[in-house]
């Protein structure tokens, strides 16, 4: 992992990334919320493809707790865009951490040297600070119970 570490109650840095569908994502316009930045190294990729159905199959849970929960890789638009409708994710936001390359990952100390991020699961409260961080082993699923249980408090 990157040197600097991401703690509790770290104020995350506002960015603005594109969707599959060349949508804007703007961190600060979800002030008010809790925002789920899920962290994936990279699409087409099989733990990486059940970790965003995950969201989309949760994503009435996600909305129950107040959350909007998106996905994060180092890849291009396009290519987010064709790994989307191949995992039939319709409503997931998935975003392009593409330019400059890993840009909000190494913000956030989760670039790896090896040119993408960390597996990762980083809540954001509603005033914009980390409310909890969880990084995973590479080859790990997460949990999505437990991803769950943790934008409920």
């Amino acid at each position: 992992m990157a040197e600097k570490s991401l703690s509790v109650g770290t104020r995350v840095k506002d960015f603005t990334l594109k969707d599959q569908n060349g949508q804007a994502f703007k961190l600060s316009a979800f002030k008010g919320k809790k925002v789920l930045l899920s962290f994936h190294p990279l699409a087409w990729t099989s733990i990486c493809a059940k970790q965003m159905q995950a969201l989309e199959k949760n994503l009435k849970g996600f909305e129950k707790a107040g959350t909007v929960a998106v996905g994060l890789s180092v890849d291009s638009v396009p290519c987010k865009a064709a790994w989307a409708k191949s995992l039939k994710i319709g409503k997931t936001q998935l975003l392009a951490d593409f330019w400059p390359h890993g840009g909000v990952a190494s913000s956030l100390g989760l670039f790896r040297k090896e040119g993408f991020s960390e597996r990762a699961n980083i809540l954001i409260d509603e005033k914009g600070k980390v409310a909890w961080i969880k990084v995973y082993p590479i080859g790990e699923l997460p949990d999505i119970r437990e991803v769950l249980a943790a934008v409920k408090k």
